[in-house]
């Protein structure tokens, strides 16, 4: 069976956990400050739910990481970009 989960996604998805963890920042604090429950960032980090633009610009806003640093480093954007 084909993955709806293109491997982009999946290391943009990698990245954004990453750097939540390097900043010492626990899901249950980036769903309070989205109000959402934990559950939420859980599916999001297993790949169960797919993010869209503007949820993942809330998520990085949230964890202190810009978007565009998520997608340099996700090898999705040059770094002289």
């Amino acid at each position: 069976m084909k993955s709806i989960v293109s491997k982009d996604y999946q290391r943009v998805i990698e990245t954004l956990i990453s750097a939540r963890k390097s900043r010492d920042v626990r899901q249950t604090a980036v769903a309070e400050a989205l109000g959402k429950p934990q559950s939420y960032v859980s599916k999001i980090e297993s790949k169960e739910r797919r993010l869209d633009v503007v949820e993942f610009v809330d998520l990085c806003r949230v964890i202190g990481v810009s978007p565009t640093e998520i997608m340099k480093q996700a090898g999705l954007i040059a770094n002289d970009e």
